[in-house]
Protein backbone atom coordinates (compact mmCIF):
# COMPACT_ATOMS: atom_id res chain seq x y z
CA UNK A 1 0.00 0.00 0.00
CA UNK A 2 1.40 3.69 -0.79
CA UNK A 3 -0.21 7.12 -0.99
CA UNK A 4 -3.92 6.72 -1.52
CA UNK A 5 -6.14 9.17 -3.73
CA UNK A 6 -9.10 10.45 -2.12
CA UNK A 7 -11.49 8.66 -4.07
CA UNK A 8 -10.11 5.19 -3.34
CA UNK A 9 -9.24 5.13 0.61
CA UNK A 10 -12.37 3.80 1.57
CA UNK A 11 -11.83 0.51 -0.48
CA UNK A 12 -8.05 0.94 0.37
CA UNK A 13 -8.31 0.59 3.67
CA UNK A 14 -10.94 -1.74 4.67
CA UNK A 15 -11.61 -3.76 1.37
CA UNK A 16 -7.52 -3.83 0.01
CA UNK A 17 -5.94 -3.67 3.47
CA UNK A 18 -6.27 -7.35 2.87
CA UNK A 19 -3.09 -6.89 1.21
CA UNK A 20 0.02 -7.50 3.73
CA UNK A 21 2.26 -8.70 1.19
CA UNK A 22 2.46 -5.69 -0.49
CA UNK A 23 3.57 -3.50 2.88
CA UNK A 24 6.91 -3.72 4.39
CA UNK A 25 6.71 -4.66 8.34
CA UNK A 26 9.16 -2.19 8.62
CA UNK A 27 9.69 0.50 6.61
CA UNK A 28 11.67 1.92 4.40
CA UNK A 29 15.58 2.42 3.54
CA UNK A 30 15.26 6.09 2.93
CA UNK A 31 15.06 6.74 6.77
CA UNK A 32 19.27 5.88 7.43
CA UNK A 33 19.52 8.19 4.22
CA UNK A 34 17.28 11.16 5.47
CA UNK A 35 19.42 11.08 8.77
CA UNK A 36 18.11 8.50 11.15
CA UNK A 37 19.46 5.64 12.89
CA UNK A 38 21.15 2.93 10.78
CA UNK A 39 18.28 0.35 10.99
CA UNK A 40 20.48 -2.45 12.40
CA UNK A 41 20.85 -0.15 15.71
CA UNK A 42 17.32 1.17 15.86
CA UNK A 43 15.52 0.46 19.10
CA UNK A 44 12.75 -1.82 18.78
CA UNK A 45 9.64 -1.05 21.02
CA UNK A 46 6.95 -3.74 21.38
CA UNK A 47 5.00 -1.46 23.17
CA UNK A 48 4.63 0.53 19.64
CA UNK A 49 3.21 -3.18 18.27
CA UNK A 50 0.01 -3.57 16.97
CA UNK A 51 -2.30 -5.67 19.21
CA UNK A 52 -3.00 -9.49 18.05
CA UNK A 53 -6.61 -8.55 19.51
CA UNK A 54 -7.54 -4.54 19.43
CA UNK A 55 -7.37 -3.68 22.65
CA UNK A 56 -9.95 -0.38 22.44
CA UNK A 57 -12.80 0.96 20.33
CA UNK A 58 -15.96 -0.52 19.18
CA UNK A 59 -13.51 -3.79 18.01
CA UNK A 60 -11.88 -4.54 21.19
CA UNK A 61 -11.29 -8.29 21.54
CA UNK A 62 -12.92 -8.99 17.93
CA UNK A 63 -10.83 -11.67 15.86
CA UNK A 64 -12.51 -12.98 12.89
CA UNK A 65 -11.89 -16.45 12.03
CA UNK A 66 -9.77 -16.24 8.91
CA UNK A 67 -7.25 -14.40 10.89
CA UNK A 68 -5.97 -17.50 12.44
CA UNK A 69 -4.59 -18.40 9.03
CA UNK A 70 -2.50 -15.48 8.66
CA UNK A 71 0.69 -14.64 11.02
CA UNK A 72 0.83 -12.42 13.53
CA UNK A 73 2.73 -9.39 13.61
CA UNK A 74 5.11 -10.86 15.88
CA UNK A 75 5.89 -13.94 13.97
CA UNK A 76 5.80 -12.07 10.35
CA UNK A 77 8.89 -9.83 12.36
CA UNK A 78 10.61 -12.73 12.68
CA UNK A 79 10.08 -13.77 9.02
CA UNK A 80 11.03 -10.61 7.91
CA UNK A 81 14.32 -10.63 10.32
CA UNK A 82 15.20 -13.73 9.10
CA UNK A 83 14.76 -13.20 5.47
CA UNK A 84 16.67 -9.51 5.91
CA UNK A 85 19.65 -11.29 7.17
CA UNK A 86 19.26 -13.12 3.94
CA UNK A 87 18.86 -10.70 2.05
CA UNK A 88 22.56 -8.76 3.57
CA UNK A 89 24.04 -12.02 2.64
CA UNK A 90 23.33 -12.64 -0.67
CA UNK A 91 23.86 -9.04 -1.13
CA UNK A 92 27.30 -9.17 0.24
CA UNK A 93 28.24 -11.66 -2.22
CA UNK A 94 28.01 -9.10 -4.91
CA UNK A 95 30.13 -6.62 -3.21
CA UNK A 96 27.01 -4.29 -2.17
CA UNK A 97 27.02 -3.53 1.77
CA UNK A 98 23.38 -2.48 2.13
CA UNK A 99 21.37 -1.22 5.25
CA UNK A 100 17.97 -2.79 4.97
CA UNK A 101 15.22 -1.85 7.35
CA UNK A 102 14.95 -3.67 10.31
CA UNK A 103 11.98 -5.37 10.83
CA UNK A 104 9.72 -4.07 13.50
CA UNK A 105 11.10 -1.09 13.69
CA UNK A 106 8.37 1.27 12.32
CA UNK A 107 5.16 -0.91 12.76
CA UNK A 108 1.93 -0.98 10.73
CA UNK A 109 -1.16 0.64 12.20
CA UNK A 110 -2.91 -3.09 12.26
CA UNK A 111 -1.53 -6.69 13.10
CA UNK A 112 -2.63 -8.55 9.78
CA UNK A 113 -4.03 -7.50 6.59
CA UNK A 114 -7.62 -8.54 7.98
CA UNK A 115 -7.39 -5.13 9.59
CA UNK A 116 -10.40 -5.41 11.97
CA UNK A 117 -10.10 -1.76 13.50
CA UNK A 118 -10.82 -0.38 10.35
CA UNK A 119 -12.85 -2.98 8.37
CA UNK A 120 -16.29 -1.59 8.98
CA UNK A 121 -14.92 2.04 9.40
CA UNK A 122 -13.25 4.11 12.15
CA UNK A 123 -13.67 2.02 15.09
CA UNK A 124 -11.67 4.07 17.54
CA UNK A 125 -13.06 7.65 19.26
CA UNK A 126 -9.80 8.51 20.82
CA UNK A 127 -7.96 7.77 17.78
CA UNK A 128 -10.85 9.92 15.01
CA UNK A 129 -10.62 12.71 17.98
CA UNK A 130 -7.01 13.17 17.47
CA UNK A 131 -6.48 12.07 13.53
CA UNK A 132 -10.12 12.22 11.79
CA UNK A 133 -9.73 9.68 8.98
CA UNK A 134 -6.30 10.08 8.67
CA UNK A 135 -3.24 7.83 10.64
CA UNK A 136 -0.19 9.35 12.67
CA UNK A 137 2.60 9.61 10.07
CA UNK A 138 4.58 7.21 12.21
CA UNK A 139 2.13 4.63 11.33
CA UNK A 140 2.38 5.14 7.60
CA UNK A 141 6.25 4.75 7.35
CA UNK A 142 5.73 0.87 7.04
CA UNK A 143 3.91 1.66 4.02
CA UNK A 144 7.36 2.76 2.02
CA UNK A 145 8.89 0.69 -0.52
CA UNK A 146 11.91 -1.03 0.72
CA UNK A 147 13.94 0.15 -1.87
CA UNK A 148 13.44 3.99 -1.99
CA UNK A 149 16.46 4.60 0.08
CA UNK A 150 18.75 2.22 -2.64
CA UNK A 151 20.77 3.02 -5.23
CA UNK A 152 19.84 1.76 -9.16
CA UNK A 153 22.38 -1.22 -8.60
CA UNK A 154 21.06 -2.77 -5.32
CA UNK A 155 17.54 -2.22 -6.38
CA UNK A 156 17.97 -4.94 -9.09
CA UNK A 157 20.57 -7.21 -6.67
CA UNK A 158 17.52 -7.05 -4.34
CA UNK A 159 14.69 -7.36 -6.31
CA UNK A 160 15.52 -8.52 -10.08
CA UNK A 161 14.58 -5.53 -11.46
CA UNK A 162 15.30 -1.89 -12.48
CA UNK A 163 14.81 0.99 -9.86
CA UNK A 164 11.41 2.69 -11.32
CA UNK A 165 11.51 6.55 -12.06
CA UNK A 166 9.00 8.53 -9.59
CA UNK A 167 7.29 10.41 -12.31
CA UNK A 168 7.49 9.93 -16.08
CA UNK A 169 9.11 12.56 -17.80
CA UNK A 170 7.16 14.81 -20.59
CA UNK A 171 6.23 12.40 -23.55
CA UNK A 172 7.07 9.60 -21.15
CA UNK A 173 6.10 5.95 -20.83
CA UNK A 174 3.26 6.80 -18.58
CA UNK A 175 1.55 3.98 -16.74
CA UNK A 176 2.16 1.59 -19.12
CA UNK A 177 6.48 1.70 -19.59
CA UNK A 178 8.93 1.78 -16.99
CA UNK A 179 7.09 4.95 -14.70
CA UNK A 180 4.59 2.99 -12.96
CA UNK A 181 4.12 0.06 -14.41
CA UNK A 182 5.68 -3.45 -14.95
CA UNK A 183 9.43 -2.80 -13.81
CA UNK A 184 11.86 -3.42 -16.42
CA UNK A 185 13.93 -6.54 -15.77
CA UNK A 186 17.44 -6.15 -14.44
CA UNK A 187 20.97 -6.68 -15.53
CA UNK A 188 22.14 -10.65 -15.88
CA UNK A 189 24.97 -10.43 -13.70
CA UNK A 190 26.58 -7.99 -11.60
CA UNK A 191 30.45 -8.17 -10.70
CA UNK A 192 30.09 -11.32 -12.99
CA UNK A 193 27.83 -13.36 -10.55
CA UNK A 194 24.63 -13.87 -11.98
CA UNK A 195 21.80 -12.30 -10.34
CA UNK A 196 19.12 -14.82 -8.74
CA UNK A 197 15.54 -14.64 -10.33
CA UNK A 198 13.94 -12.51 -8.37
CA UNK A 199 17.05 -10.78 -7.06
CA UNK A 200 17.98 -11.39 -3.31
CA UNK A 201 14.79 -11.19 -2.27
CA UNK A 202 13.33 -13.99 -4.16
CA UNK A 203 15.63 -15.88 -3.29
CA UNK A 204 15.94 -15.38 0.40
CA UNK A 205 11.99 -16.44 0.26
CA UNK A 206 12.78 -19.51 -1.78
CA UNK A 207 15.19 -20.38 1.31
CA UNK A 208 12.63 -20.12 3.79
CA UNK A 209 10.09 -21.56 1.43
CA UNK A 210 7.98 -18.79 1.54
CA UNK A 211 4.25 -19.03 -0.33
CA UNK A 212 2.72 -15.94 -1.10
CA UNK A 213 0.10 -17.24 -2.86
CA UNK A 214 -1.39 -18.65 0.77
CA UNK A 215 -1.54 -15.08 2.09
CA UNK A 216 -3.62 -13.96 -1.18
CA UNK A 217 -5.55 -16.90 -0.86
CA UNK A 218 -6.68 -16.43 2.87
CA UNK A 219 -7.23 -12.51 2.38
CA UNK A 220 -9.17 -13.72 -1.04
CA UNK A 221 -11.60 -15.17 1.45
CA UNK A 222 -11.44 -12.45 3.70
CA UNK A 223 -12.64 -10.21 0.70
CA UNK A 224 -15.04 -12.28 -0.07
CA UNK A 225 -16.69 -12.65 3.35
CA UNK A 226 -16.83 -9.12 3.44
CA UNK A 227 -18.68 -8.78 0.28
CA UNK A 228 -20.84 -11.48 1.01
CA UNK A 229 -22.21 -10.10 4.80
CA UNK A 230 -22.79 -6.77 3.37
CA UNK A 231 -25.96 -7.46 1.63
CA UNK A 232 -26.91 -9.71 4.69
CA UNK A 233 -30.56 -8.47 6.29
CA UNK A 234 -29.13 -7.61 9.78
CA UNK A 235 -25.97 -5.59 8.10
CA UNK A 236 -28.54 -3.75 6.04
CA UNK A 237 -30.86 -2.79 8.66
CA UNK A 238 -28.04 -1.64 10.84
CA UNK A 239 -26.65 0.46 8.52
CA UNK A 240 -29.86 2.08 7.61
CA UNK A 241 -30.03 2.99 11.24
CA UNK A 242 -26.50 3.81 11.07
CA UNK A 243 -27.10 6.36 7.65
CA UNK A 244 -30.75 8.00 9.66
CA UNK A 245 -28.57 8.24 13.06
CA UNK A 246 -26.02 10.54 10.91
CA UNK A 247 -28.81 12.25 9.02
CA UNK A 248 -30.08 13.62 12.15
CA UNK A 249 -26.57 14.83 13.02
CA UNK A 250 -27.32 16.80 9.44
CA UNK A 251 -24.66 14.19 7.68
CA UNK A 252 -25.35 12.09 4.29
CA UNK A 253 -23.44 8.62 4.08
CA UNK A 254 -24.84 5.21 2.91
CA UNK A 255 -22.31 3.75 4.98
CA UNK A 256 -19.67 4.14 6.43
CA UNK A 257 -17.13 3.88 2.99
CA UNK A 258 -18.92 6.64 2.10
CA UNK A 259 -18.15 8.88 5.38
CA UNK A 260 -14.82 8.30 4.96
CA UNK A 261 -14.54 9.49 1.48
CA UNK A 262 -16.12 12.49 2.84
CA UNK A 263 -13.63 12.94 5.20
CA UNK A 264 -10.70 12.90 2.89
CA UNK A 265 -13.03 15.16 0.26
CA UNK A 266 -10.81 18.29 1.19
CA UNK A 267 -7.38 16.81 2.65
CA UNK A 268 -5.39 13.94 4.31
CA UNK A 269 -8.39 13.29 6.47
CA UNK A 270 -7.34 15.06 9.94
CA UNK A 271 -9.01 18.77 8.74
CA UNK A 272 -11.29 19.89 11.82
CA UNK A 273 -14.18 19.24 9.65
CA UNK A 274 -13.35 15.39 9.10
CA UNK A 275 -12.32 14.83 12.70
CA UNK A 276 -16.28 16.68 13.47
CA UNK A 277 -17.53 13.70 11.22
CA UNK A 278 -15.71 10.88 11.84
CA UNK A 279 -17.10 11.62 15.58
CA UNK A 280 -20.26 11.27 14.51
CA UNK A 281 -19.51 8.30 12.58
CA UNK A 282 -18.62 6.51 15.44
CA UNK A 283 -21.15 7.93 17.73
CA UNK A 284 -23.70 6.18 15.41
CA UNK A 285 -22.42 2.88 14.84
CA UNK A 286 -22.22 2.54 19.02
CA UNK A 287 -25.53 3.76 18.80
CA UNK A 288 -26.80 1.34 15.96
CA UNK A 289 -24.46 -1.60 17.23
CA UNK A 290 -23.36 -1.72 13.38
CA UNK A 291 -19.68 -3.05 14.19
CA UNK A 292 -21.19 -5.88 16.51
CA UNK A 293 -23.88 -6.72 14.09
CA UNK A 294 -21.39 -6.25 11.00
CA UNK A 295 -18.73 -8.46 12.80
CA UNK A 296 -21.56 -11.32 13.63
CA UNK A 297 -22.65 -11.91 10.44
CA UNK A 298 -18.98 -12.08 8.81
CA UNK A 299 -17.87 -14.40 11.34
CA UNK A 300 -20.94 -16.91 10.38
CA UNK A 301 -19.97 -15.90 5.92
CA UNK A 302 -15.93 -16.90 7.32
CA UNK A 303 -16.64 -20.17 9.31
CA UNK A 304 -18.62 -21.64 6.61
CA UNK A 305 -15.68 -20.66 4.23
CA UNK A 306 -13.30 -22.08 6.52
CA UNK A 307 -15.42 -24.88 6.42
CA UNK A 308 -15.60 -24.93 2.53
CA UNK A 309 -11.76 -24.84 2.01
CA UNK A 310 -11.32 -26.81 5.32
CA UNK A 311 -7.48 -28.71 3.17
CA UNK A 312 -6.37 -26.31 1.67
CA UNK A 313 -6.66 -23.95 4.72
CA UNK A 314 -5.08 -26.64 6.86
CA UNK A 315 -2.26 -26.74 4.08
CA UNK A 316 -1.51 -22.77 4.39
CA UNK A 317 -1.58 -23.45 8.49
CA UNK A 318 1.11 -25.87 8.20
CA UNK A 319 3.16 -23.77 5.46
CA UNK A 320 3.20 -21.03 7.39
CA UNK A 321 4.13 -23.23 10.79
CA UNK A 322 7.03 -24.83 8.67
CA UNK A 323 7.94 -20.86 7.45
CA UNK A 324 8.38 -19.50 10.72
CA UNK A 325 10.36 -22.63 12.19
CA UNK A 326 12.60 -21.63 9.06
CA UNK A 327 13.23 -18.46 10.11
CA UNK A 328 14.25 -19.42 13.67
CA UNK A 329 16.76 -21.24 12.30
CA UNK A 330 18.47 -18.39 10.22
CA UNK A 331 21.71 -16.73 11.53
Amino acid sequence: MHVLRRTTVATTVMLAAISLGACSSSGSASDSAKGGAPKDKAPIDRADWPAEVPTSGLVKGLELPLESYLPSYADQVTVDTALRTLQTQCMSEYGLTVDLPRPGVNPPPQSNAVSVERRYGLSDRAQAQKYGYGLPKELTRSLEPVENGLSGIEVEVLTGHKKPESAPPEGGKGATGRFGGVPEPARAEHNGKKLHEGGCAGWSKQRLKVNDEDAGFVTMLASTSLSESRPLKPVEKALKSWSACMKGKGRKAADPYRAMEQGYADGDGTTKNAIELALDDIDCKEQTRLIEVWFKEESTVQKRLIEENKDPLAAVKKRMGEVLAAAKAVK
